[in-house]
């Protein structure tokens, strides 16, 4: 029998995760049925929705849910033969026995075939993946930006606002960024954005806003909600475009906040807001993900990752993903 480690979720989160609140355990693999697949872990991804649904998803001493690339090891299944390499939603563990189905409809898929062997399969899991894939289906389903339009991103040195932003710059757009550090600063310029700025030392967000450009912005892409999402309202242009990826200044509250009504900016600017997850749009997941491979080939994209080393270490590389320090993606190499 195969043994997995694994990390539960003991207790629910109550404001900003604990190290407190994740157990490692030892579990005994079932033998693999038809259909079935086992896989060993390569890295697992971490993002901030894992906070932010994790009640909803599930119970105190489930499996810790998220993405993982891993190895197929055993196959009862031809579609994912033995050696060939899976982005799979089976959570915090180091071995898996699956059919392939996850929570809220993910589902297992195949790694590129012919994935470049001098691009780190990490790059699956973030800017080459599920959040190169989120950037782009904002940028061109959702918020379907013309080249001349003013594209505001917040949260940009984020692994899925760094992708939107060079996209945009690759479509003609004029590009501001707002980053919580003046290393994010720094790497957002030196990926092309036209103007970035450091939200927590700006006396005033309104007026950060207006100087970056004056005349308004065409296209928001949401990362953060909280203040920063009611003064980018106010900044936009008629008949702007907003689309939301994210909320991360929320997911911790254990007490809601409170802002000023959006209503009058939505009526008086005529916006449009759409909420997006880059699940909705899998028929073109093969062909965008082929885009995204050789715009980093062609070294039109860039990006960073914080991987931690060590399956031991989840909990605390998850945490200090929550906290925003680190520049990158956040991966766990198991």
């Amino acid at each position: 029998m195969v043994k997995a480690k694994v990390w539960i979720l003991r207790k629910h989160f109550d404001g900003f995760p604990k190290d407190s609140d994740f157990e490692m355990k030892e579990e005994e693999l079932p033998e693999v049925k038809d259909g079935e697949v086992m896989l060993e872990t390569i890295f697992l991804s971490l993002d901030a929705y894992m906070r932010a649904l994790s009640k909803a998803l599930i119970n105190e001493g489930d499996v810790q849910f998220g993405g993982q690339v891993a190895k197929v090891i055993q196959s009862k299944n031809p579609a994912y033969p033995v050696g060939c390499y899976v982005l799979a939603p089976c959570g915090w563990r180091t071995h898996s026995v699956t059919n392939g189905n996850g929570l809220f409809g993910q589902i297992m898929t195949r790694v590129l075939p012919d994935w470049p062997q001098d691009i780190s399969l990490s790059m699956s899991l973030g800017a080459l993946g599920m959040t190169g894939l989120t950037a782009l289906y904002g940028v061109e389903e959702v918020l379907q930006v013309k080249p001349g339009e003013i594209v505001l991103v917040s949260g940009a040195a984020g692994a899925v606002g760094t992708m939107v932003g060079q996209i945009c710059k690759m479509k003609g757009c004029k590009v501001v960024g707002s980053a919580g550090s003046e290393e994010k600063v720094s790497f957002l310029k030196e990926v092309g954005f036209d103007h970035v700025f450091n939200y927590r030392t700006v006396s005033s967000l309104d007026e950060a806003l207006k100087e970056a450009s004056p005349e308004g912005y065409d296209c928001y892409f949401e990362n953060v909600g909280g203040p920063f999402f009611t003064a980018a309202l106010n900044q936009m242009k008629m008949e702007g475009r907003i689309a939301v990826c994210g909320a991360i200044s929320l997911y911790n509250d254990n007490t809601p906040q409170m802002c000023p009504y959006p209503h009058m900016a939505l009526l008086t600017r005529r916006l449009k807001i759409q909420g997006f997850q880059a699940n909705q749009w899998p028929e073109k997941d093969e062909a965008s993900t082929r885009r995204l491979v050789a715009w980093m080939k062609e070294g039109k994209i860039k990006a960073k990752e914080k991987i931690t080393e060590g399956f031991e270490n989840t909990p605390a590389a998850f945490i200090r993903m929550l906290k925003g320090t680190d520049l990158g993606k956040a991966l766990v190499k198991v």
